[in-house]
């Protein structure tokens, strides 16, 4: 019995430093990988307005007055302790009771028998990035928080806190990722071709 229980004692002292290491070592590497996306509100729409297209975005008193005010391609959302009105548009346009934050644009064009519009909220600490990807339609970022980059077969760009990205057409191969030293938290706004996955693996040399 003697044997059996020293090797019984032997494996327990084995795993506990086993553990012991993994939680050392856990805690020394930098948890930057994971980039999250979470889907905040989507619309299916058949026509979109025509001439070179804009993402208007507008904070409201309230997500009841936001969704009295949108158009046919609005979107309403509450995100990050504001309410928010999408439109996708002309340069320079309004909706009544609106504070206008920033327009992003013009977007690369898009044609399609129907059209998805999509706002994702995106991020991660330090590091954290995406899986490269493409969209069937051309993506918009607003920075939050933090320091956006994205990477494309046309080379490395960034956007600052409370400044925008316009990305390129659809079928662009992209990664995007945290590029600063806080977590970044950016507004992904999308218009793409709705008969299409709305993302798919890809590559990038």
């Amino acid at each position: 019995m003697k044997p059996q229980s020293l090797s019984a004692r032997r494996i327990g002292v084995l795993l506990f430093s086993l553990c012991a290491f993994g939680l050392m070592t856990s805690a020394s590497m930098p948890a930057d990988s994971k980039f999250a996306v979470e889907p905040v509100v989507e619309k299916k729409v058949k026509e979109l307005p025509s001439g070179p297209l804009y993402w208007r975005l507008e904070n409201f008193p309230t997500l009841a007055q936001a969704q009295t005010a949108a158009g046919p391609t609005s979107l309403a959302a509450e995100v990050a302790g504001k309410v928010w009105l999408f439109t996708l548009g002309p340069k320079d346009g309004s909706t009544p009771g609106g504070t206008k934050v920033v327009e992003i644009g013009p977007l690369p064009p898009i044609s399609a028998s129907e059209y998805l519009l999509r706002v994702n909220r995106a991020g991660g600490a330090p590091g954290a990035k995406s899986a490269i990807h493409t969209h069937p339609g051309p993506e918009a970022f607003y920075v939050l928080a933090g320091k956006l980059g994205q990477r494309t077969p046309h080379g490395v760009t960034y956007a600052e806190a409370g400044t925008t990205m316009t990305g390129h057409g659809a079928d662009t191969p992209m990664e995007v990722f945290n590029a600063g030293t806080t977590d970044l938290d950016e507004l992904a706004i999308f218009v793409v071709d709705a008969n299409q996955p709305f993302s798919s693996p890809a590559s990038l040399d």
